[in-house]
């Protein structure tokens, strides 16, 4: 399978991010094939179609107040987004892998986890950054 612009993936990806930071339900959903398929591992649902997928996340009971990029990194057709989503003052660290054909999302999958208090025994060995 050939790579498509990387340049182009990646200002789809920039455009898909603040489109879903905004609240733009169209616009965030521009990336995805008509038959693309998105996986949330951790709960075990699988998405078909970008018309379900929009449809399912236009419907979530709380909007995002919060949406922090960490970083997008990839090449060819399979790229990586790291952030931090924010719901109801409860952060969700997520990685999202997305492969690509023709400059659109075929295959996407989500995981999403919660912050946790780091345990005090490592603490001499690590640096907090929150």
């Amino acid at each position: 399978m050939e790579a498509y612009n990387e340049e182009k993936i990646r200002e789809a990806l920039n455009a898909h991010w603040r489109a879903s930071a905004a609240g733009d339900a169209n616009a965030e959903h521009d990336i995805y094939d008509d038959d693309t398929i998105c996986d949330y591992p951790q709960s075990g649902e699988r998405i078909f179609g970008r018309h379900n997928l929009q449809a399912l996340r236009s419907h979530h009971p709380g909007k995002p107040s919060g949406f922090d990029i960490r970083r997008i990194i990839g090449s060819g057709n399979v790229w990586i987004t790291e952030y931090i989503i924010t719901y109801q003052e409860q952060r969700y660290y997520t990685v999202s892998i997305m492969e690509f054909r023709n400059g659109k999302v075929v295959q996407e999958t989500q995981y999403f986890a919660d912050a946790f208090d780091a345990p005090a025994w490592r603490s001499q060995w690590v640096h907090r950054n929150v």
